[in-house]
């Protein structure tokens, strides 16, 4: 009698275990609700295997088990849990495989102790300890590994369905793996070795992938961090102005003064530092946009120091569905690229650079174009520089396009680098 109670309490603690650990992998929330379901779930699998056992016994009872447990685990996941089917597979294969060392401890446990209810014993134990054991260390990165892509999920469950595969085909449908031949013995570690090195490799190139992505998208959380300080810079150069306007009383002030005396060179002194001080902080007006215009300004100063022929078109009302960073960014970025291009040519005359932007049924319309010493090499339709840490820009200016649902174009014709955006 008691043989007989450890023997379905073996059974009933395999089916949990298993069950337990596929919805553990797909990422069931822990939740009353659920696990009510998982429980009721389980009691009816639990029901149906015990009513098939006792109509076909062991032998076909166990033939079937994918049929009475693996595939209707895989369904809840997919159908209750509201996950992939990809999702699903995997995680009822991983659980497959976790099973393996349960069975294992069994196995050791019957033959030490030359007793079966030893091997159920050990397998209930070896089960409660594997599931301690994945739960803390190994379900959370596992589930991020299948989330992450469908190739990552592919990569990690691959090894699991070929072993539950290799499993069925050679022990249960089949005596194959009991033969004792040597294809049969050396089969699983051949197959453990080469999906090692490929997983290796795979892994290797996706983890390459994700630095990659991560240190572009640092790359571009800095730019956008240099044009919230770069337009913080602009908007000081404005206040500047607004209180040199404001102190003009005392320049006239001190100009009467000196006017009186008929102190003329100190006068025509004085007016011409004043009227460069005066150039120097206060902003071309373009548009209407002070963003803009502060961002124009700068450049259209950069233009005159690097000796280039800089013409804005400017029709912009003042305000854009563009957050001021934005807005700094995309203008900043975009200048800067044709700023250092055209600077590089030796003929001054040559030194050209045109800008249009205007408004169009609310949307902002963008039309760059500048001369150019070296023609620009493009990839997949972005222009590449050859220079390490470049390059960043023009993914942030696409990102921020792209971001408000438009259109960007980087193109070389007759002699000209456009960039063209509408957003």
């Amino acid at each position: 009698m008691i043989a007989t109670i450890i023997e379905f309490s073996r059974y009933f603690a395999a089916l949990l275990f298993g069950a337990a650990v596929a919805v553990s992998f797909a990422g069931m929330p822990r939740t009353r609700k659920n696990y009510l379901a998982f429980g009721c779930f389980i009691v009816i699998l639990f029901v149906l295997q015990l009513v098939f056992l006792r109509l076909g016994g062991m032998e076909i009872t166990v033939k079937i088990y994918p049929l009475l447990s693996h595939l209707p685990v895989a369904v809840f996941i997919a159908l209750y849990l509201k996950r992939p089917w990809l999702i699903a597979l995997t995680s009822m294969f991983v659980s497959f495989l976790c099973c393996q060392p349960p069975r294992w401890i069994g196995t050791v446990a019957g033959d030490v102790f030359d007793s079966v209810s030893m091997n159920h014993v050990g397998y209930i134990a070896g089960a409660l300890l594997m599931y301690y054991l994945l739960q803390k260390y190994v379900v959370q990165s596992s589930r991020h590994l299948m989330e992450r892509s469908v190739k990552s999920c592919l990569l990690f469950g691959a090894m699991p369905a070929f072993y539950y595969v290799f499993d069925y085909a050679a022990t249960v449908y089949t005596d194959f793996m009991y033969r004792g031949t040597r294809a049969a013995v050396q089969f699983m570690p051949f197959l453990t070795s080469a999906f090692y090195f490929v997983f290796v490799l795979l892994y290797y190139a996706e983890t390459q992938k994700q630095a990659r992505l991560q240190r572009e998208r640092d790359m571009l959380d800095t730019q956008l961090r240099l044009a919230q300080t770069e337009f913080a810079s602009l908007r000081q150069l404005r206040q500047n102005a607004a209180a040199y306007r404001h102190d003009m009383r005392h320049h006239f002030a001190l100009l009467q003064g000196l006017a009186s005396e008929e102190h003329l060179e100190e006068l025509k002194e004085y007016l011409r530092t004043a009227r460069s001080d005066m150039d120097a902080i206060t902003p071309i007006h373009f548009c209407e946009n002070e963003t803009v215009n502060l961002i124009l300004s700068a450049f259209a100063a950069k233009a005159k120091q690097s000796g280039i022929m800089l013409t804005i078109d400017a029709q912009l009302p003042d305000a854009l569905p563009f957050s001021d960073t934005e807005l700094c960014s995309l203008l900043s970025n975009a200048m800067e690229n044709a700023i250092q291009a055209t600077e590089n040519i030796t003929d001054s005359n040559k030194r050209i650079i045109r800008l249009r932007v205007y408004s169009k049924n609310t949307k902002l319309c963008i039309d760059i174009r500048n001369s150019y010493h070296t023609e620009p090499l493009f990839h997949q339709g972005l222009p590449v520089s050859k220079e390490p840490g470049h390059g960043f820009g023009t993914k942030s200016m696409v990102q921020i396009v792209e971001k408000h649902g438009g259109v960007c174009r980087f193109s070389v014709k007759d002699g000209w680098f456009i960039f063209q955006a509408t957003a």
